[in-house]
């Protein structure tokens, strides 16, 4: 089975569960199932699937919902053309309500006829041409976005596409690093932004030289809280330094212990009776580039905070003391990707010999366990402190404002962004997600940090460029 059908298999069931739950007053499950099988196959052996989920669901909405009998005029517009097409077939048993009508030399679903017609918030037409199989949409609002690269795999999903889709929206995005987003990235031709914090939607917002203003609503869609991705034995390693300590089964990183460690030039051949990882590489978190992305730039924001004694970073004296500790955290790792996706991805497929300890989001995480990605012996640590990254849609335009309003309000949207792992303003949608899956996860996270202002973050992390040349 290819991931494609995986995907699609998923969406349809998903699908079936809405339906059950929308129709539960006025039809039986097994009727639903008959209803969303007997669309399905009227797309067997089309070569788009992308769309075939939204489409089911339209067509078996439509079916289901009673309707008030149609006027003489929109009788004669969706009843098929005598000359040009032939009498409807049944296409799932006797009395199915799928019949195939004949559009633009192709067959589609009546209930896909009526759409077209009636021009409801979205209509999808396959058509063929040059051999292949193409799919045409009109009446759908397309918007288009930058978003840091931890999100892909929600805006990939068919049952988000499906769910944006019900509100006439179709979503297409290019994933960037958050500073990119809100430094370099030509936003003009974007109708959102969408990087990981407040602090990068701010950078958005201001005003800078070379660069178009941008105007627009601000939207905290979801939020994850920083973590750090790592390996059963490398606890055990941490825990006889007293970095890493277990409280009600729960990893916590002492982000203190660790800076000390790594000031003092620890490298893991120095830690007492090591065998389990006895290399000489100095004992650092692998981040991102803070030059590009927003989560070592969130990295950075704690440890600044805990080198200086527990205070967010404030005046010029506090970054001229702080920036000699930390710089070296991020210089010494050597080459860093530009967005999280990268060392995360690393993580997930090579194991600890290259990234024992990697520096991602709690969503990361939790959607990997959901997607049944993790390996056995893979640990989730939290940073003492860590902190909130709150992923914050910033609108560049009216539809822009539009999806942002829905993907901050919609039920079904904010749940769906739960099983990806991020905690929405509903704390139930992720307490399922995680409990479901078995992620052991914080419930609570109380020892959070508070990032610095936009300004001084700025002067933070132009200082650790610096120490990059």
């Amino acid at each position: 089975m290819t991931l494609d059908t995986v995907r699609e298999e998923k969406a349809i069931e998903n699908l079936t569960r809405r339906l059950t739950d929308s129709f539960a007053d006025i039809h039986t499950p097994e009727d639903i199932e008959t209803a969303v099988a007997a669309a399905r196959r009227q797309f067997e052996g089309d070569r788009v699937r992308d769309y075939v989920p939204i489409l089911v669901e339209r067509m078996v909405r439509q079916e289901l919902t009673p309707q008030p009998e149609p006027d003489d005029r929109l009788a004669r517009w969706t009843r098929p053309a005598s000359t040009t097409t032939p009498a409807p077939e049944p296409a799932a048993g006797a009395g199915s309500p799928f019949r195939r009508f004949k559009t633009r030399g192709v067959a589609l679903p009546a209930g896909i006829a009526g759409v077209l017609v009636v021009a409801t918030i979205v209509t999808v037409v396959i058509v063929r041409g040059g051999g292949d199989v193409q799919a045409q949409t009109s009446g759908v609002i397309t918007v288009s976005g930058v978003i840091g690269s931890e999100k892909r795999a929600f805006f990939e999903d068919p049952d988000v596409k499906a769910a944006l889709a019900k509100h006439g929206f179709d979503v297409k995005v290019d994933t960037a690093g958050s500073r990119e987003i809100a430094t370099s990235v030509d936003l003009s031709k974007y109708d959102f932004a969408f990087p990981s914090s407040t602090v990068a939607a701010e950078k958005i917002l201001q005003p800078t030289p070379g660069r178009p203003t941008v105007s627009g609503q601000k939207y905290a869609v979801f939020s994850s809280p920083m973590a750090i991705a790592t390996f059963q034995p490398i606890v055990d390693l941490l825990s006889a330094t007293g970095i890493a300590k277990q409280v009600n089964g729960i990893w916590y990183f002492d982000v203190r212990k660790y800076t000390d460690l790594a000031k003092a030039g620890w490298r893991w051949t120095n830690i007492r009776g090591n065998t389990t990882y006895p290399v000489n590489k100095k004992i650092l978190v692998t981040t991102t580039d803070p030059r590009t992305s927003n989560s070592a730039a969130m990295f950075l924001s704690i440890v600044s905070y805990v080198a200086n004694h527990n205070n967010v970073v404030q005046s010029a004296a506090d970054e001229k003391k702080v920036l000699p500790l930390v710089a070296p955290l991020f210089v010494n790792q050597g080459y860093t990707d530009s967005s999280s996706e990268g060392p995360f991805d690393d993580y997930l497929s090579l194991g600890m010999g290259k990234s024992p300890m990697v520096n991602i989001y709690e969503a990361q995480f939790v959607d990997a366990a959901v997607q049944h990605k993790l390996k056995p012996g893979m640990v989730l640590m939290y940073p003492s402190p860590t902190i909130q990254s709150k992923h914050t849609l910033v609108s560049l335009n009216a539809n822009g404002e539009k999806l942002g309003e829905l993907l901050s309000t919609d039920t079904d949207l904010q749940e769906l962004a739960a099983r990806h792992g991020f905690r929405t303003a509903d704390e139930a949608q992720f307490a399922n997600v995680v409990s479901q899956n078995r992620v052991p996860v914080a419930k609570d996270v109380i020892d959070v940090a508070d990032t610095p202002t936009y300004d001084t973050l700025e002067r933070l992390l132009d200082g650790v460029s610096k120490s990059y040349r």
